[in-house]
């Protein structure tokens, strides 16, 4: 074959097709992302920008994102926003879906916000059933601080103000709040899921989903705990993150559905 009939059959026509596989979320801002590198939160963004497209909400959906990492949802996400003092989004999101029914309300907290200083907020708004979604990020650490000790810091995990690691005899277990919440009358949906593999971005998507979509039959309170990286805090690579999640996180934190409607709930 002469170099001619080889370079015409390399060269791609304007008449041909390619099918689309991935583009960027169009409710995902240009900017770009200060987060670690194999951080879980720009892909927790992307799932929230993915869904709200998906469902065709974004003129009904507000997100309220404390202090913490958290805080910076608002400049990714192409969505009304607003900021709670630190631990008081839950209380912040009632206030609005209170006041605007009709919108999709979500808060979006890390562990140290939504377990420490705003659990009183959070187990007070499912106890209630308000009629939110509550997205948790999970990273067992404080991440925007330093790496302190968070309320989910695993047994024997070592931090800035554990440095010999968690001792539970003097500073108590980690709370599973997913757990805690689920037994709730309030509490409609409850799950814990993780974004450090492809599979199980997937599952976290459709919970994200399912989180949105169940807040229009007003019956309570969904809650998304959603197991993330940390690799700055932790001490570790992004590729060593991902096997400290698979075996020391998620055998404490078991992914999966805590809580979840009975068929007949589902019914407007």
């Amino acid at each position: 074959m002469n170099e001619e009939k080889l370079e015409q059959q390399n060269t791609v026509t304007e008449e041909e097709e390619f099918e689309l596989i991935y583009e960027r979320p169009v409710h995902l801002t240009e900017t770009r992302l200060h987060y670690c590198p194999g951080c879980g939160h720009s892909t927790a963004h992307k799932l929230i920008a993915e869904v709200v497209h998906e469902l065709g909400i974004v003129t009904k959906t507000i997100g309220v994102a404390p202090v913490g990492c958290a805080v910076f949802a608002y400049d990714y996400l192409n969505i009304d926003m607003q900021e709670a003092a630190h631990g008081r989004a839950c209380a912040v999101a009632t206030g609005i879906k209170r006041v605007l029914p009709d919108k999709y309300v979500f808060t979006y907290q890390g562990d140290g916000d939504l377990a420490a200083i705003g659990i009183a907020e959070t187990i007070h708004a499912v106890n209630r059933g308000e009629n939110i979604l509550i997205i948790f990020i999970n990273n067992a650490i404080y991440g925007m601080t330093s790496g302190q000790m968070a309320p989910t810091t695993l047994p024997g995990m070592k931090t800035t103000t554990s440095p010999y690691g968690r001792d539970t005899s003097s500073m108590g277990m980690p709370l599973k709040m997913c757990e805690l919440i689920a037994p709730l009358k309030g509490a409609f949906y409850v799950t814990r899921q993780a974004v450090h593999t492809a599979t199980n971005v997937r599952k976290a998507r459709k919970a994200i989903l399912n989180g949105l979509k169940y807040q229009t039959l007003g019956k309570g309170t969904c809650f998304i705990e959603i197991i993330s990286n940390c690799p700055s805090n932790w001490k570790m690579t992004p590729v060593q993150t991902i096997d400290f999640i698979e075996k020391d996180m998620i055998p404490y934190y078991p992914l999966g559905d805590v809580k979840v409607p009975k068929p007949e709930d589902l019914k407007q």
